[in-house]
């Protein structure tokens, strides 16, 4: 008599496999629940890697050397955007991180939203800004999800739609 396992034992050894041959920050999907919104955290630097695609963007980002909160960001425009996000008191609020990692993880939207904004495809080098929020106290891995992009001269509100 063979000793075979139960299908579903097989299929949840096959889905575990797949997951665990996807790099890290390709795994890091997280909902909004999993951050602190309470605590913007502002980032700026460059796309090292980029993963165009559903179920949201992602990218991992190194950091500027010398990171500061720009003098302007307060005073930025931000766009209307179908979510009600207070994004002025969001800017106000806004905190470098206290970690020191070089490279983050960056969850961006679904590919439909980005496009709704009309983001143009991100790719390595680029130079982006970032404002949105990480784990509360900042613990586990740098794992920034954005609520404001930054990039190519305007700026984004990644949460909802255009108003």
């Amino acid at each position: 008599m063979k000793n075979e396992s139960p299908p579903v034992l097989r299929r949840h050894l096959l889905a575990g496999a797949a997951l665990l041959s996807l790099p890290g920050w390709a795994r890091a999907h997280h909902g909004w629940s999993s951050f602190d919104q309470e605590r913007p955290i502002y980032l700026a630097g460059k796309a090292l890697k980029v993963a165009w695609r559903n179920p949201h963007a992602e990218l991992e980002l190194e950091l500027a050397e010398s990171l500061a909160l720009p003098a302007d960001l307060k005073q930025r425009t931000l766009p209307r955007q179908s979510a009600a996000v207070d994004g002025p008191a969001l800017l106000a609020k806004a905190q470098l991180p206290t970690r020191r990692d070089r490279r983050w993880q960056i969850e961006l939207a679904p590919l439909t939203r980005m496009q709704a904004w009309g983001v143009a495809e991100i790719k390595a080098g680029d130079a982006l800004e970032l404002l949105g929020f990480t784990f509360a106290g900042e613990r586990g891995d740098p794992v920034l999800r954005v609520e404001y992009l930054f990039a190519q001269g305007r700026i984004y509100a990644l949460r909802s739609a255009p108003a």
